[in-house]
């Protein structure tokens, strides 16, 4: 039916042909994300009926998103005149959330191809059966769908913590910790002394599994099916440290491969919750955790990707307002990552089995079994193509300031918006019905309105 290629090549493609240059990235020292929402319309039940054996799939871009950055708590405002989250993955769901809201206007003034049928409920809309929405990333979403155990050292985009240098991190990936005061750093120290390679053999089964502790290679050879048959949570055979070990590499299936370290996230814990070890190697994140994105100075108030996704993977993509209009929420069927640093375990735990526990859901609610796949193609404007593109140069690659917004809706289709705002505006123009994004929530509550008088 479809392919995550397909996706992936119909986004990139939707991206360079439809999207205007400003508010792109300067391919010479700029990089930025790219997000999607992918209709796919199957045929219909009368329309298999007639034509069994030619059915035909149409798959369209209706929503799309670009974005790196997130504003801090100082400057959110209550008005909802300015985007506190404009990373690309969020852009995209509000401009789906705009087209949707379109499709409802379509089917309540009763015009053809609107994707809404009446539901069963009286003001109520449900989503046509034989509709289904993809979400394509250009990356794994920041926060813990990003915390992947990596292989080779030299494609961890933090700096590693290495044996004699254990202190040392890079200050774009740190966690929520107080600057290292004399108590924190004292034990810093004495475990930088004690920082040797203490191989323990442990007989589990058949098989030999040799630890390193506190190091940042960590290595669980012997014989593979032995080790994947072992429950490492009630061995009485290892240690605390082995079993976390030994979790880790069962869970994300690479038992028997050498884990150098873990990709880090630069998404922090949130306050009160526990925090990061940050000690060398695999045991750098605490994992499952809820995350706020990083920012510059001035804490943020926005979750990370990771936990907004899991999040809509439960309540839907439809947002409370448009909810009192649907009957149903509008789930995604599928999240589709581009060629980048991926795991499917850990985004099945990022999304999916974080939420497994909730329970006394309202009718209609779930947890839903989004299909995850992941794309060989590369996006053009991602980081890792524009490093490589210019790997001998000496400027300093950043991500795009800017953030682009489109929605397949008639009026006002798209947006670009920086330190969110739209781009041009003047402190003057603040808080004026023109300056606001078409996708942001003033707009939106606006929008939503005249929808309600209409």
């Amino acid at each position: 039916m479809w392919s995550a290629d397909e996706v992936a090549g119909l986004c990139y493609t939707h991206y360079s042909t439809k999207l205007p240059k400003q508010g792109k990235p300067d391919p010479n020292r700029q990089w930025t994300l790219l997000a999607a929402v992918v209709k796919v319309e199957s045929a219909t039940e009368r329309e298999a009926c007639l034509n069994v054996g030619n059915l035909q799939v149409t798959k369209e871009v209706v929503a799309m998103g670009t974005g790196t950055k997130c504003i801090g708590h100082a400057r959110m405002r209550k008005t909802g005149d300015i985007l506190n989250d404009s990373h690309a993955e969020v852009v995209a769901k509000r401009s789906f959330q705009r087209y949707l809201l379109h499709q409802l206007w379509l089917a309540a003034s009763h015009q053809q191809g609107s994707i809404f049928s009446p539901g069963t409920e009286s003001g109520k809309w449900k989503l046509k059966p034989h509709i289904t929405f993809i979400f394509f990333c250009s990356h794994t979403p920041c926060g813990d769908a990003s915390i992947i155990p990596m292989t080779k050292p030299e494609d961890q985009p933090c700096e590693l913590v290495s044996r004699k240098d254990p202190t040392r991190h890079s200050a774009e990936c740190s966690g929520n910790h107080d600057p290292v005061g004399p108590e924190n750093k004292r034990k810093m120290e004495e475990t930088a002394r004690d920082h040797v390679i203490k191989r323990i053999k442990t007989v589990i089964g058949d098989s030999t599994c040799e630890v390193t502790e506190r190091i940042a290679a960590q290595y669980v050879p012997g014989n593979q099916q032995n080790i994947q048959d072992t429950d490492p949570s009630c061995s009485e055979f290892i240690t605390d440290g082995q079993r976390e070990i030994l979790m880790c590499a069962k869970e994300t299936g690479l038992i028997g491969t050498k884990v150098m370290d873990v990709y880090r996230t630069g998404a922090k814990c949130v306050l009160g919750e526990r925090d990061d070890a940050r000690r060398p190697g695999v045991e750098y994140h605490h994992v499952g955790l809820l995350r706020v994105k990083p920012g510059r100075g001035d804490r943020t108030c926005s979750m990370s990707c990771s936990d907004k996704l899991a999040r809509w993977n439960v309540l839907g993509c439809q947002g409370a307002l448009l909810m009192h209009l649907l009957q149903h929420p509008v789930y995604l069927s599928a999240i589709v990552v581009g060629k980048c640093p991926y795991s499917q375990e850990v985004m099945r735990r990022a999304v999916i089995e974080r939420c497994q526990h909730i329970s006394f859901l309202p009718d209609g609610f779930h947890v839903q079994e989004v299909k995850m796949l992941q794309s060989n193609l590369q996006f053009k404007h991602s980081r890792h193509a524009i490093q490589t593109a210019h790997a001998n140069g000496k400027a300093k690659l950043v991500p795009c300031g800017a953030a682009i917004s489109w929605s397949a809706v008639p009026e006002q289709p798209l947006d670009v918006t920086s330190n969110g705002f739209k781009q041009g505006t003047t402190k003057k123009g603040i808080g004026s019905c023109q300056t606001r994004c078409g996708g942001g929530p003033g707009s939106v509550r606006w929008n939503f309105s005249m929808y309600s008088k209409g």
